[in-house]
């Protein structure tokens, strides 16, 4: 029996080994639309804190639907429009609410194509019906194309430029303008800047446009929570918000 011992203790530990792992590693849900930003506050956590991250990013209708049916991660980053209703069923905790970052929304061309003119509603109407082909986000699963399709609503125009729309689901949506295979995309400007072969014309006009908040929180399953915690103070950081900056984003 005495012989088994070390065996046993060894066991013991390789068995121990991967929760101690997961203990180290810090999980994030989060919307798209801050990936530029948070790869590289993530990246920098791990360099100087010795921290695993694990980031997974979602459009915020399927986000949402994870953690109604479930999902625990250590940390979810959201948009003020859908925080309300996440905090009140008791997804999130509303005492760590914290700012990640602001983002707008931006007109993308072909980096080889004439930017057109969208300086005023009236001008930017104009070169969506002028457009051939044109993409954005489906409206029931993010937040840009939401609130683009009540835009165009407003206008008139919702039916004729959606008679010409390919929707993206989440991600790049406007990778196939930089392919050359779409005319016009529209998409939040944070994920517009890192695609290869687009140019970002602008901004929509300021009457027209939609500044999203996202906020990070931990979530009541948070297993790694003094990370966690040290992870949304470090995304306040100077060094941090420089990077966001860098990257399109907007503060107050």
């Amino acid at each position: 029996m005495t012989r088994k011992l070390p065996i046993l203790g060894l066991l013991a530990a390789i068995l121990w080994m991967p929760a101690a792992a997961q203990a180290d590693t810090l999980t994030i849900f989060s919307g798209g639309a801050v990936k530029a930003g948070l790869a590289e506050a993530a990246a920098l956590y791990e360099k100087q804190k010795g921290a695993k991250v694990v980031i997974e990013y979602h459009p915020m209708g399927p986000l949402t639907k994870l953690l109604t049916e479930g999902a625990k991660p250590d940390l979810v980053i959201l948009t003020d429009d859908v925080w309300a209703d996440v905090a009140g069923k008791g997804l999130v905790e509303p005492a760590s609410k914290t700012e990640v970052g602001r983002v707008g929304i931006g007109v993308a061309v072909n980096e080889k194509a004439p930017s057109p003119d969208i300086s005023t509603p009236e001008a930017f109407k104009a070169a969506l019906l002028a457009a051939k082909s044109v993409v954005y986000i489906d409206p029931t699963r993010g937040t840009s194309g939401k609130h683009l399709a009540m835009v165009m609503k407003d206008m008139g125009i919702l039916e004729a430029v959606n008679a010409k729309t390919k929707f993206g689901s989440g991600g790049y949506v406007v990778e196939p303008v930089g392919r050359g295979e779409i005319e016009f995309g529209m998409h939040q400007i944070t994920e517009i800047l890192p695609v290869k072969g687009v140019k970002l014309v602008g901004p929509l006009p300021a009457s027209l446009q939609k500044e999203t908040v996202y906020f990070g929180a931990t979530t009541p399953h948070t297993g790694n929570r003094a990370d966690a915690t040290a992870f949304l103070a470090f995304l306040r950081t100077p060094d941090v918000r420089k990077e966001f900056a860098s990257r399109g984003f907007m503060e107050k």
